[in-house]
């Protein structure tokens, strides 16, 4: 059964002839006729009595009547629904990240979001990258913006991802460091230095992707929480490494080094879905130009020093 066969009864129905229904809709009588046919015809019953003058409902089309502007409302409701969906005018986010994304890109796109979509309910939760393409594939999240190096980037298979950029890894160095005039460094020049790190074993820390290069740091001080590690470096016990999605907030009694690009691993940015809604696919422009401003303003920050 067509939809446009029960626009076309409810409309003979209402008007009570073939010719005005015909008028209402902006058909030919003859094309009235022909769709109240094919419905009689698809339903089994005969819904009018043709009249000289009109057409009565029958008690089969008296029974269909009862039922037809509920689904005709139901099915226009439905139309406008999906409508604001494409136009984003409703609808749901639910968007994660990875805590340092949290600490600048994600809340830089999100708040540009929410200012163009305000109708848009968005839904956040911030969790690691193993966390969030579990979640991913359990339904769970529309979007997620994920990192990792090219090799464990390379294992997740069956999600959808979008580069948003290759984040470097900076040094965070104490003012008096007799590198701090440097501006870029060498790992062999950082072997002898106190580490500073979120454990003591490397491979669960950023300085996992320099064990490939034979770089083995010495681990002085473990120190899992970002404001804490920082205090330690800017009193001069030690270095560590920063993302640069977290570097535009350091505190200014630290100087960011970066590292030559020789040593220094590439971990790329993502934003990773399955199946990407609108909602979805509309966030990852304003996540582009989170990544832009964001550089600029890492950018700004180490030319001031």
């Amino acid at each position: 059964m067509e939809t446009g066969w029960l626009e076309v009864f409810r409309a003979v129905a209402d008007t009570g002839s073939f010719t005005a229904a015909a008028g209402q809709l902006g058909y030919t009588q003859s094309a009235v006729s022909r769709q109240i046919a094919a419905l009689e015809t698809d339903l089994g019953a005969v819904l009018f009595d043709r009249l000289p003058r009109g057409a009565r409902l029958t008690e089969a089309g008296r029974r269909l009547i009862d039922h037809t502007g509920p689904v005709l409302d139901r099915l226009d409701v439905a139309r406008r629904e999906l409508s604001d969906l494409r136009d984003l005018t409703s609808g749901r986010l639910r968007v994660g990240a990875f805590p340092t994304a949290d600490a600048d890109l994600v809340p830089r796109a999100l708040a540009e979001f929410r200012a163009t979509h305000p109708d848009i309910e968005v839904l956040h939760r911030d969790e690691l990258t193993t966390e969030l393409v579990a979640a991913l594939r359990a339904g769970d999240l529309d979007l997620a913006v994920i990192n990792g190096y090219p090799d464990r980037i390379a294992t997740l298979e069956g999600i959808e991802l979008v580069h948003l950029w290759d984040e470097p890894i900076l040094v965070a160095l104490p003012l008096g460091h007799r590198l701090v005039n440097r501006r870029t460094v060498r790992l062999i020049e950082l072997a002898g230095e106190d580490w500073i790190a979120a454990s003591t074993d490397p491979r669960e820390t950023l300085i996992s992707a320099f064990l490939r290069q034979d770089f083995r740091p010495t681990v002085t001080y473990t120190i899992a929480d970002w404001t804490a590690k920082l205090g330690f470096v800017a009193a001069g016990l030690g270095i560590t490494l920063v993302p640069a999605l977290g570097a535009t907030g350091i505190r200014p009694d630290l100087r960011l080094v970066s590292l030559n690009r020789e040593d220094a691993p590439v971990r790329g940015v993502y934003a990773a879905s399955i199946g990407a809604g609108d909602s979805a696919a509309a966030f990852v422009p304003y996540l582009r130009r989170a990544v832009r401003a964001l550089n600029r303003a890492l950018t700004e920050r180490r030319s001031a020093v």
